[in-house]
Formats: structure tokens, sequence, C-alpha cells
């Protein structure tokens, strides 16, 4: 699901922009993301990731405003999500509870595209909503999966 997640950022960054709520992919992709990964993350590279994202933030918000308000604002708040996260919800991860949370979010996003694309035949209508259309429907899919896979 990590591929699944950052590739919707992605295309929502490059190719096609739509109206969904791309900031509910950071929790998703938080709770999806593998351990080593999350580990490395959580640990010290992740630590100075945060820091100079804070620095540029706060020292060159005003030369590169375009830039830092717009397409480093996700990347920025998954890495400080990651690093700050009580060790209770980072227990969390990989049980049911993120399952479901996941869940939650993934028929969110696929309630909220196919309104906005004006139905399933619609969202796969258009070449260019194909992937995003795919993608959330495996977002919503594979925590559905996980559930029921657990039982």
């Amino acid at each position: 699901m990590f591929c699944f997640c950052s590739s919707l950022l992605i295309l929502d960054r490059t190719n096609w922009r739509t109206n969904l709520l791309t900031a509910l992919l950071v929790p998703y992709l938080a709770l999806q993301l593998p351990e080593p990964i999350f580990g490395y993350l959580r640990g010290g590279i992740g630590a100075w990731i945060a820091f100079i994202a804070v620095v540029i933030r706060l020292f060159f918000a005003q030369k590169f405003p375009q830039l830092i308000n717009e397409d480093l604002e996700l990347p920025v708040a998954f890495i400080l999500l990651v690093v700050t996260a009580p060790k209770t919800i980072v227990h969390f991860r990989g049980s049911k509870i993120s399952d479901f949370v996941c869940l939650i979010i993934g028929a969110y996003l696929l309630y909220q595209h196919t309104s906005h694309a004006g139905g399933f035949r619609r969202a796969f209508g258009e070449s260019r909503g194909v992937p995003h259309t795919i993608g959330i429907l495996l977002l919503f899919v594979a925590p559905l999966w996980a559930l029921f896979h657990l039982f």
C-alpha cells in the first residue's frame, strides 16, 4: 500500500489535479509504511530531515513561498508525523485498529473521488483519471482485505 499511496501523492502533484483531500494520505501512509522504513525515518535521519524542513520553512519561506507552501507541505507533514508520533500511536501500526482507520480513509477518498467524477463510469472514462481511480480503489480494498484476512 505504500507504493499506491506514494504514487497518488506524486500523481496529484504532477498529472491530474483533483479535489481530493490529499492530506488524508499522510496518516494513511504513516500507518501502512513498512517497518524498516518507518524505523529508519523515526530514528536520527528522520529527526535531521524534520529539523532541516522546519529551518527551511522558518527562514526561507519568503524566498520560495510556492515551493514550500504547495510542493513540500505534505512530505514535511509526513516526516514530522512519523518523527513526533507518540509510542502509543506507533504500537497501533499493523493492528486491526490501523487497518480500520485506513479503511475509513480509503472509503472517504473513494467516495469523494467518485462523487467529484460523477460516478465510477466517469472516473474510469477519462484516461488521466484511471491511475487515480485504481489507486484510490486499492487504498480502500487493501485494508478491507487485511481486516477480513485476520478473522
